[in-house]
C-alpha cells in the first residue's frame, strides 16, 4: 500500500479506459451490460474526465483525446437534458476541472455560442431545493462565477442556506436528505456525500477566501459523521452499509472525506493512526470486492449483485474513476502510506442520536462483537418513501443479515396488515435507549405510539409498538409487543429471513459469511399464531441480488388468516437468531 496514489491513478485509467470509448460522437453514453442508459451518464463522464486532468494534466488516454470528449458531453447534457440538477452539477464541477475564467478553460473553448449561451441559464436557474438538491445548487454557483458567467456569487449564501435547513431538520446537527416523499429523518450516505460535493467544489472555486470562510461551519457539520466511522467501519473494511445507494458508494464516500478531512488538517495526530487503518481496510475491501483484477472493470451489476436503476454501470465506473483520481492526488499531497498498524476490535455498542422532538426519534445503533466478527448497523430512520427494504430498522451485516435492492420485503421485522395497509416497525421511534443490560447484553429500545406503513405512512388509531434488540456475543434477540386501542382484525402478518451469500467470486478473503448452521432463528413468544412457510430457492430469481452478493433462500414466517386481535392485551412477537459467522475461506 506504499504507492497508494500510484495505485489509485492505474485503477481510474484502466476504468476510464473501458469507458471513455462509449462516449458516442453525439455526447451520449452507449450503455453496458445490455443495461437502458441514462441521459446523466455524460455529465458523470465529464466528471471523470475533469478530474483525471486535474490529477495528471493529461490530455489525451489510450490515444483518445479527453477534451473533446469532454466537450462533447457537456453540449449533450446542456442542450438534451432539462431539469436534471445532478447532472449540471455534475458537469459543472467537470468544466471547473479544466480550469477557472473561460479565457483559459479547454473544454469551454470547444464549446460553439448555442451551448455556452444555455449553460449560462441552467446555472443560472435555481431549485427551491431541500436535502441533496441544496448540494448541487451550490456546485452549479461555484462553476457559474468562477468561470465568469456572472458577477455575483451566490455561493456563500446558498452554504448558509444549506447549513440553516440541516439545523432545522436535525436537532443534533445531521445532514438529511429529505424530500416530499414519506417520513422526513432521511439519515443515510448521502450525508457523507453532501459535504464531499461541496468541499470539492469550493476547493475549485476562484474566491479562496470564501473557502477558508465557510470551512470552519463546514467542519462543524461534517466533524459529526466523520466520528462515527471508527464504529461504523467492520474489521473486513465494510464501510456504510445501511440505506439506498450502498454497496460501492458506501466504500467510496467513507474513504473521500476521510482523505477530505486528511488534507485540511482536520484530524489530530493521536487520531491520525485510526483513520489511516480505516482508510486502509476501507480500500482494501473496495479494491478486492468491487474491481475485476484481470479486466480492469467494476462489478457491480451481474448475476449475483446488483445496486439501483439510477446507479448504471457507467454511472458507478464514472463516478469511481473520479473519486480515485481525487484520491491520488490527495495522497500525493500527503505523503499518505498506508502500511499502519490494523487498530483491535472491541466489542461494544452505540447509538447515535440524529434528530429528536417531540413528534419523533431518530438514529443509528451500532454493536460490533469482537469474537465473532458480528458487527451490525441498525437504523432507524427515513427511506424517502420508497418502498424497499434498505431503510428498514434491522441489524444490517452484509454477509450474515442481507436485504434485497430495490426491493421490499419486511427484512427481520413483522409485518403487520390492515385493511391492505401494511404496517412495519421502522422509521420512527420514540424513547429510544441504548445501553448494557443483564450478563454484558447490550440494549436497543424504543416505542412507536402510532403504527406506521411501509411506505413511511403514520396510521393513526389502530395501536401501538415497542422494539426492543438485544445483543450477546453473536447471539441477537427481538421483542416487538404490540398494544391495540380498539378491536381489529389483523388481516395478515409476515417476516422474513433471507439467507445470503457474499458473492462467489468478488469478495473479500477472511471476510464474514454465513456457515453451515445459518441463522438458526428460534421462535421464543408468537402471540400471533403464525407458521413457518416452506423455504423458498430464490438464488436464480434476478430480483433476490442485493448490493454485495445473492439471496439463496428465504425463510418466512407467517399467518394467512385473519385474526381479531383485543384492546389491552400485549401481543409479543420473540426470535432469536444464532447466526454462525465464518470467515471466508
Amino acid at each position: 500500500m506504499q504507492n497508494f496514489a500510484n495505485q489509485c491513478l492505474d485503477m481510474a485509467r484502466a476504468i476510464l479506459g473501458h469507458n471513455l470509448a462509449a462516449i458516442n460522437e453525439d455526447g451520449t453514453v452507449a450503455p453496458a451490460n445490455g443495461e437502458a442508459g441514462l441521459p446523466e451518464e455524460s455529465a458523470h463522464a465529464l466528471a471523470a474526465i475533469g478530474e483525471f486532468y486535474r490529477a495528471t494534466r493529461e490530455t489525451t488516454l489510450n490515444g483518445m483525446d479527453v477534451v473533446d470528449l469532454g466537450a462533447k458531453c457537456l453540449k449533450q447534457q446542456t442542450l438534451c437534458e432539462p431539469g436534471n440538477q445532478r447532472a449540471l452539477a455534475y458537469s459543472a464541477l467537470g468544466l471547473l476541472a479544466f480550469g477557472p475564467a473561460k479565457q483559459r478553460n479547454l473544454i469551454w473553448e470547444k464549446l460553439d455560442e448555442e451551448t455556452r449561451s444555455e449553460l449560462d441559464k441552467r446555472l443560472l436557474t435555481r431549485t427551491d431545493a431541500t436535502g441533496i438538491l441544496q448540494v448541487f445548487n451550490i456546485a452549479k454557483s461555484v462553476a457559474r462565477y468562477s468561470m465568469g458567467l456572472s458577477k455575483k456569487d451566490e455561493t456563500g449564501r446558498l452554504i448558509d442556506s444549506f447549513l440553516e435547513n440541516i439545523k432545522a431538520t436535525s436537532s443534533n446537527g445531521f445532514f438529511s436528505d429529505d424530500n416530499d416523499q414519506g417520513l422526513s429523518g432521511v439519515f443515510d450516505v448521502s450525508s457523507l456525500m453532501s459535504f464531499i460535493f461541496i468541499r470539492q467544489a469550493l476547493k475549485m472555486h476562484v474566491n479562496l477566501s470564501l473557502s477558508e470562510r465557510k470551512l470552519p461551519s463546514l467542519r462543524t457539520f461534517a466533524e459529526k459523521l466523520i466520528k462515527m466511522l471508527p464504529d461504523m467501519v467492520r474489521s473486513d473494511g465494510l464501510g456504510w452499509a445501511y440505506g439506498r445507494g450502498v454497496g460501492i458508494y458506501g466504500q467510496i464516500y467513507c474513504i473521500s472525506i476521510i482523505l477530505q478531512f486528511l488534507r485540511d488538517g482536520w484530524i489530530s495526530a493521536e487520531k491520525k493512526p485510526v483513520y489511516l487503518d480505516l482508510l486502509r481496510r476501507l480500500f482494501q475491501f473496495f479494491f478486492v470486492t468491487y474491481l475485476d483484477q484481470e479486466s480492469g472493470t467494476l462489478v457491480v451489476n451481474d448475476a449475483e449483485r446488483s445496486t439501483l436503476p439510477s446507479q448504471t454501470t457507467r454511472i458507478v465506473c464514472f463516478d469511481t474513476a473520479r473519486y480515485l483520481c481525487q484520491w491520488s492526488r490527495l495522497s500525493s499531497l500527503l505523503g499518505l502510506s498506508l502500511n499502519v498498524p490494523m487498530c483491535v476490535t472491541k466489542t461494544g455498542s452505540r447509538f447515535v442520536s440524529f434528530d429528536k422532538t417531540n413528534a419523533k426519534e431518530q438514529g443509528l445503533f451500532i454493536y460490533q462483537d469482537a469474537a465473532s466478527g458480528l458487527h451490525v448497523q441498525l437504523p432507524l430512520v427515513g427511506g424517502k418513501g420508497k418502498v424497499e427494504s434498505d431503510a428498514l430498522a434491522f441489524p444490517h451485516c452484509p454477509g450474515i443479515f442481507d436485504w434485497p435492492v430495490h426491493k421490499y420485503m419486511p427484512i427481520l421485522q413483522p409485518e403487520l396488515t390492515f385493511n391492505g395497509v401494511k404496517t412495519i416497525p421502522s422509521f420512527y421511534g420514540k424513547r429510544c435507549t441504548a445501553g448494557l443490560g443483564l450478563k454484558n447484553t447490550y440494549v436497543f429500545s424504543y416505542e412507536q405510539p402510532e403504527l406506521i406503513s411501509n411506505d413511511e405512512k403514520i396510521v393513526s388509531g389502530i395501536g401501538s409498538c415497542k422494539v426492543t434488540w438485544k445483543f450477546s456475543g453473536s447471539t441477537v434477540t427481538a421483542d416487538f409487543a404490540y398494544k391495540f386501542k380498539q378491536p381489529t382484525t389483523l388481516d395478515g402478518f409476515r417476516y422474513v429471513i433471507p439467507l445470503s451469500a457474499p458473492h462467489s467470486t468478488h469478495h473479500l478473503e477472511h471476510s464474514f459469511t454465513l456457515g453451515e448452521n445459518s441463522l438458526q432463528a428460534s421462535i421464543l413468544k408468537d402471540d400471533f399464531g403464525a407458521i413457518w412457510a416452506e423455504v423458498q430457492d430464490v438464488y436464480q430469481n434476478p430480483d433476490y441480488k442485493t448490493y454485495y452478493g445473492k439471496i439463496c433462500y428465504i425463510q418466512i414466517l407467517e399467518r394467512r388468516t385473519a385474526m381479531n386481535v383485543r384492546p389491552g392485551k400485549e401481543y409479543h412477537l420473540q426470535i432469536e437468531l444464532k447466526p454462525d459467522v465464518q470467515l471466508i475461506a
